[in-house]
């Protein structure tokens, strides 16, 4: 599958979804001279999931033939908190609130004997066709992976900024390019048969997948929580590896290419030693400077486990349907 030769740095506007992702799409293109908020929407529902993720985008690769300068554009800033805060209390409201992240870490590290993810069920019984459809919903972070996590980088001091940059150090390649995490699943898309261009799927994904990305955004992009930035990416870290582990196992019983692969091979062995960097030295010493982002760091750890486990449901509840987990367009 091709893509515009654009699409390798800068995506196309997606099709809206709705009057929020639509009244963002039009002021965006020049259709509309202003951006109109719209009030009682669900905040976690696909339509304003879609507005957030192209107002979020602004601050990535923003848009083919859109201005650069309406990252800064204040009705856009203006229209997206009004998505934001509710949110936020959405997630807040569903996580249970806590205050010892090393407890928490400990509670993470403990690996589950069985489950019922698509990293369990891909293992022992999914197709070659539910593997690429697992990778279509993934491609949405993992093409910019790292990258959210990377604005909390000038807001930490210390050790913790030398141990978070040196797990970043490693997500982004150790200095070479075919290394980097979102040119290797690049490559693993490509091998799939799937479109690797950025964002190429986001008209195809649900709102399970976008509220996924959207919270790492939300985290990154606002210095207020920095703490639940880094106890996010202490969880994805503290968890990734057995899940990977499982996905090789997977992939190779079903013979996939080797560029499928290597890609969770790499993170088995990676993030096992990110998680004791991450332990001790970026959550262990942020929290010494700043204790009172404990509960912060807590947060951002079970939030990532809420939308992780939405979205599992969500997938597999098609898939023991025998229906597909994407949008149908």
């Amino acid at each position: 599958m091709s893509a515009p030769a654009h699409a390798a740095v800068s995506p196309t506007l997606p099709t809206p979804d709705g009057e929020l992702s639509a009244s963002i799409v039009d002021y965006l293109s020049g259709a509309t001279a202003s951006v109109a908020t719209v009030p009682d929407v669900d905040p976690v529902g696909r339509d304003a999931q879609l507005a957030l993720s192209i107002c979020y985008e602004l601050h990535y690769r923003g848009f083919h033939d859109v201005d650069d300068e309406f990252e800064w554009d204040p009705e856009i800033l203006t229209f997206r908190r009004s998505i934001e805060q509710p949110f936020l209390a959405h997630v807040r409201d569903a996580v249970e609130d806590g205050d010892d992240a090393v407890a928490e870490m400990d509670a993470l590290s403990v690996e589950p004997r069985s489950g019922s993810g698509p990293s369990w069920f891909l293992r022992d019984d999914g197709t070659w066709d539910h593997m690429r459809e697992y990778f279509t919903h993934r491609s949405l972070y993992h093409l910019k992976e790292a990258d959210p996590h990377a604005w909390a980088i000038p807001r930490l001091i210390g050790q913790a900024k030398a141990s978070y940059v040196a797990v970043e150090f490693d997500e982004y390649g150790g200095g070479r390019g075919d290394h980097v995490h979102q040119q290797m699943w690049s490559a693993l898309m490509d091998a799939a048969g799937l479109d690797s261009s950025y964002l190429g799927y986001l008209d195809r994904v649900p709102a399970q997948t976008l509220v996924w990305v959207n919270l790492m955004s939300l985290f990154g992009l606002h210095r207020s929580l920095r703490g639940a930035t880094v106890g996010h990416l202490a969880a994805t870290e503290i968890t990734s590896s057995p899940g990977s582990r499982r996905f090789v196992d997977g992939l190779r019983r079903l013979g996939a290419p080797d560029a499928c692969v290597a890609f969770y091979a790499e993170h088995v062995e990676a993030d096992a030693v990110h998680e004791q960097v991450l332990r001790h030295d970026v959550v262990g010493d942020l929290l010494r400077r700043e204790p009172e982002l404990e509960r912060d760091v807590v947060f951002g750890m079970r939030a990532l486990a809420y939308v992780e486990d939405a979205l599992a449901d969500h997938i597999m509840g098609a898939w023991q349907k025998g229906e597909s987990s994407l949008m149908q367009r």
